[in-house]
């Protein structure tokens, strides 16, 4: 009687929902278009393919900031300096731009073909990165990989939502979030010790056993719906000018922001044409979904939805401050308190303990209560909180505020990986979730790069402030060494000063971090705001797995027109 009662107060909901702007939303539950009986796997057979999936996902997300400490390195084994940007920026580049296309192309070919297709492309991107000869073959085999690791990304969430009922999704998106925050925080430690223990293409080879492994066990094990969609009636159905428009859209801007300061000053044509361009590139993008696309890449009728526009919001400054925790907290840790490589990745492990146990955690709470709201917003409540105490961080080796600190922000961070995405998923019809996943899944990676290239800029203007009080106490040389975007790569020579230039140069260091992290927490509190603004629904524990396919896709579009 309760699971009926359950299922009523569902339909009641969804209805409630389905009204004006929302009518393209409109479909019957359980219509056998777009839904099939739920197929049956054993526990260990979930626990295999969950296994699989969340390695996979692991190897991408660590690609992200493997190379962060072992560029260096890279750079001068390659004879080149002039790759240095681009051996990160490849990556991030490649991976945001494609991401939003992964999710039609599944609800065209399938979840399981594309997800293989996917880790295929990343391990061959991983193999050219590793026997690199020169730094274009390196940058070429990083873009590649970038190519599969935005698709592993997004098909990972997306097969969770399909494999399991929206109220189970809560503990297995927990334990994604906790390989995104083990990954972030792991990443630049792992990348050094290859770098400086072993060699710099372990960075690229270790994947490639992996995610080797992982292809053979899901290709036998994932059971999911398999469409069977002709190539050629697939290309045609392809929304190719909306995946055009916004690939080039987002390397455009996110090609002005890594360059803007590093390679070109901000003010130069190139920078402004860069990021004008990739501004007029997505409203043209934004056009051709609204009035061209039959199957768009991003329906807009996503948008349309309060609730939905909170998750997306909350998801974007998550990204923002998540990932400035584990990127710059290395560079206090080395610069000012004057830890190696080593030790800085041990100092951070209050953060990423405290992430990954509350993401976990934060997944079978929901999964218990069937309640994300709040979840959602205490944790970005505790974030702001978290990242406004950085602003404290000690110039001496105080070990109880930097622990304390680490562990506050973590436990607010940690909920937030996906939590926002089960809000999502639970507010969208069974049809959009690939398409309201990978949108998900595109904003994240958009603001994760936005994020290194604000801080910095930050970081390197505040930097560039206190160069009169640096030139009195350093000199000439040193304070060029410590100038703008060159402050961050000399972290080294802060932390070998010596007497009263060593206390000057990392207490510059210090305010210029202490700066980034207070707009940090403006962005936390923000989210917190957004994070508002996302309804409670009722969560299901019934599940029917979606049926993918131009068949289903057709349907969906006519119920649009209706």
């Amino acid at each position: 009687m309760a699971i009926i009662t359950e299922e009523d107060e569902i339909r009641a909901d969804a209805q409630s929902r389905r009204s004006s702007v929302e009518d393209v939303e409109q479909t019957s539950p359980g219509s056998p278009p777009a839904e099939a009986p739920q197929i049956q796997r054993s526990k260990l057979e979930n626990t295999i393919i969950t296994t699989s999936l969340l390695a996979a996902l692991f190897l991408a997300a660590l690609d992200v900031t493997i190379v962060a400490t072992a560029i260096p390195t890279i750079s001068e084994d390659l004879q080149s300096s002039s790759g240095y940007v681009w051996i990160g920026a490849s990556y991030v580049l490649a991976n945001a731009a494609c991401a939003p296309t992964w999710g039609t192309l599944s609800d065209i070919w399938g979840r399981k073909s594309i997800l293989l297709a996917t880790l295929i492309i990343f391990w061959v991107g991983s193999l050219l990165c590793g026997v690199a000869v020169n730094m274009t073959m390196l940058i070429i085999g990083r873009a590649v990989q970038g190519i599969g690791g935005g698709g592993v990304n997004t098909l990972v969430n997306i097969c969770i939502g399909d494999l399991f009922s929206v109220r189970e999704r809560g503990f297995y998106y927990g334990l994604v979030g906790a390989v995104w925050g083990v990954s972030s925080a792991l990443g630049p430690v792992i990348g050094g010790v290859f770098a400086y223990r072993a060699s710099w293409r372990w960075c690229f080879y270790i994947n490639l056993p992996i995610s080797g492994v992982g292809i053979v066990v899901l290709y036998f094990v994932l059971k999911l719906h398999n469409p069977r969609t002709p190539m050629m009636d697939g290309l045609k159905a392809l929304d190719w000018l909306g995946s055009l428009t916004v690939i080039g859209g987002t390397i455009l801007l996110l090609l002005g922001l890594e360059l803007g300061g590093v390679i070109f000053p901000w003010n130069s044509p190139t920078t402004i044409c860069l990021i004008v361009f990739g501004v007029l590139m997505a409203c043209l993008f934004v056009l051709v979904e609204a009035k061209h696309a039959k199957y768009p890449i991003v329906p807009l009728r996503l948008f349309v939805n309060r609730s939905n526009n909170g998750a997306f919001a909350t998801c974007f400054c998550h990204a923002l401050i998540a990932l400035s925790a584990s990127y710059w907290l290395p560079l206090y840790f080395q610069g000012v308190i004057t830890a190696s490589s080593l030790m800085s990745g041990i100092y951070i492990l209050p953060y990423l303990l405290a992430t990954c146990i509350m993401s976990a955690a934060s997944g079978f709470i929901i999964r218990l209560t069937g309640n994300y709201f709040y979840v959602i917003s205490v944790g970005m409540a505790i974030a702001t909180v978290g990242f406004g105490l950085f602003a404290d961080l000690p110039a001496n080796k105080n070990f109880t505020k930097i622990i304390l600190y680490q562990l506050v922000a973590g436990i607010g961070v940690g909920p937030n990986y996906q939590s926002p995405l089960i809000a999502l998923q639970n507010n969208v019809e069974p049809h959009d979730i690939g398409s309201a996943t990978s949108t998900y899944g595109f904003i994240r990676q958009l603001a994760s790069a936005i994020s290194i290239v604000i801080g910095g800029v930050v970081f390197n203007n505040k930097m560039e402030a206190q160069q009169d009080k640096l030139r009195k106490a350093l000199g000439p040389k040193l304070t060029k060494m410590l100038s703008g975007s060159s402050a961050s790569s000399n972290v080294f020579t802060v932390a070998e000063l010596q007497g009263e230039k060593g206390r000057v140069a990392r207490g510059a260091f210090l305010t210029a971090l202490k700066t980034m992290y207070i707009m940090f927490a403006v962005f936390a509190g923000l989210g917190l705001v957004a994070s508002l603004f996302i309804k409670q629904r009722q969560m299901s524990r019934d599940h029917q797995e979606h049926k993918t396919g131009l068949q289903s896709l057709e349907k969906t579009r006519n119920r649009g027109k209706e």
